[in-house]
């Protein structure tokens, strides 16, 4: 396929009382070869004046595809008006690479309040997805783009609250003045580029996850978008966690490292942080609260995080070396506490842990500890223990999630980690996201090759779940790479992990 390829397009001008605006959307399929990437739309109207346009990514296809999309618009007013017809192109910038779609040299175009514009050989699509369902969003709304030239007879939407174990078949409608009534436009249906606007709605209550498809009966058969075969998938704002070793104020630029972490949470919108080696000067033994690491990123983020942080020992001669957590949900409880024998400040291997209580919408009660505990020969194996019992004691019937996170100093597949894996009890999401099939062979079938399967992977920080959890892994990213928007921050690579309910 190409790298990038025109989807579809809608061209509508609204009318709300004294109001005329031009609604425009451009999504397209981009190949997944790399996360980091730009995709842009460059247009112009009936003036000739070009714009560019940023836009984001919408939904993952298949494994090699996604769709992003576009979207902008123009008020008319005295010393304005509204761009009339357009055409426009496409470009993607991915791994030094500038990859344009101009339909053959030829410009896409898209007339003044035509509606729909439908890559050629896309027989229906649905041109309203939006993989995010709101808090307290109860009907979920399906607009469907149908090509007149099938002959469409129905169109329904095919559907399931919980992985396809039942499922429900929900019909949509076809009105002639679809909009006219939804936006007030005057673009028919079906519109001069003989695509028509067939609606419905999927009451779907309080589920957390919904997976669609849509079919088409027509003369020859039914015919489906299937998001490219992958389903439609919308749902309930997942869990993200994200753990990252700030090492302790020793990074050049400092500030400035502070200031890429909080765009980075706030980008990636993350609902809880995991920090380890949180410094703040020693100040004599009592600190300097205004310069601690953690209370200094949550300063920069752009809403509220609630913060609970503790320190172990002296880091660095100079600093109070600490953990700590960033929720955007309040705690219900906190705790804090060592779990190494070592409790003297004046000892590296003293070893504290916070731990964090909060109750997430549509997921429910978790419980998040953030350690850093000691290397192998350092009190790894007692201090895990410790952390063990204290975190399956405050697992009861209640709690949907049980997490330890942060830098455990143990390599993946080393003898401590495979202490961790016999347990049974916790479980590397990080790699229950990125790689399913050796996650099974080490969590599900506990080989005697976890070494083998792991030795090129060079991880000492974790996100651990108990097994007993009612959530699970579903994407994962890690962070503060050479490669990645955000750069180095620190000596450790964070690690972002999704979760929602099984």
């Amino acid at each position: 396929m190409k790298l990038i390829q025109f989807l579809q397009a809608t061209n509508v001008i609204t009318r709300h009382r004294q109001r005329i605006q031009q609604d425009l959307t451009f999504a397209m399929v981009v190949e997944n070869i790399a996360y980091d990437k730009t995709v842009e739309v460059q247009w112009a109207g009936e003036d000739k004046v070009w714009h560019t346009l940023r836009a984001e990514f919408l939904t993952a296809c298949d494994a090699n595809r996604e769709i992003w999309c576009a979207r902008t618009s123009v008020v008319a007013s005295d010393n304005a008006s509204l761009p009339g017809d357009v055409e426009f192109v496409l470009h993607c910038r991915i791994r030094g690479q500038e990859v344009w779609d101009n339909n053959g040299s030829r410009n896409y175009f898209s007339s003044a309040d035509s509606g729909v514009l439908l890559q050629n050989d896309v027989p229906l699509l649905d041109i309203d997805f939006n993989p995010l369902l709101a808090p307290d969003q109860r009907y979920y709304p399906i607009t469907v783009a149908v090509r007149h030239s099938v002959q469409p007879e129905h169109v329904f939407v095919h559907w399931t609250t919980d992985d396809w174990r039942t499922t429900r078949v929900t019909p949509c409608f076809f009105h002639t003045l679809f909009w006219d009534k939804q936006v007030k436009s005057n673009a028919r249906n079906p519109n001069r580029d003989f695509i028509g606007v067939w609606s419905g709605q999927l009451k779907i209550d309080d589920a957390f996850r919904v997976q669609y498809a849509i079919g088409c009966k027509t003369p020859g058969g039914t015919i489906w978008d299937c998001n490219f075969g992958r389903n439609y998938i919308t749902h309930r704002r997942r869990l993200k966690i994200l753990t990252l070793n700030l090492h302790c104020y020793q990074e050049a630029n400092q500030d400035a490292k502070f200031s890429q972490i909080a765009r980075a949470i706030d980008d990636l919108d993350v609902d809880v942080v995991c920090l380890q080696e949180v410094g703040e000067p020693w100040g004599n033994g009592s600190g300097d609260w205004n310069a601690n690491a953690a209370k200094i990123i949550r300063d920069r983020l752009r809403q509220y995080y609630h913060l609970h942080t503790d320190w172990s020992h002296i880091g660095f001669d100079r600093y109070r070396e600490g953990i700590a957590v960033l929720s955007r949900y309040g705690f219900l409880t906190t705790d804090a506490g060592y779990v190494s024998s070592a409790q003297t400040v004046h000892d590296i291997n003293s070893r504290k842990v916070v731990m964090v209580q909060v109750n997430v919408p549509y997921i429910g009660l978790v419980n998040v500890f953030s350690a850093h505990l000691s290397w192998p020969s350092g009190g790894f194996l007692e201090q895990f223990e410790r952390l063990r019992a204290w975190a399956n004691h405050k697992h009861g019937g209640n709690i949907a999630a049980t997490f330890l996170c942060g830098d455990f100093n143990i390599k993946a597949g080393s003898d401590a980690y495979q202490s961790v894996v016999y347990t049974r009890e916790y479980e590397d999401q990080y790699l229950a996201a990125t790689s399913r099939n050796v996650f099974d062979e080490i969590y599900r079938q506990y080989s005697s090759n976890i070494g083998h399967r792991l030795a090129m992977d060079g991880r000492i920080d974790y996100i651990f779940m108990q097994r007993n959890s009612s959530l699970q892994a579903v994407a994962a990213r890690e962070l503060f790479t050479d490669y990645d928007q955000y750069g180095r921050v620190s000596d450790h690579t964070g690690y972002c992990v999704e979760f929602e309910p099984h």
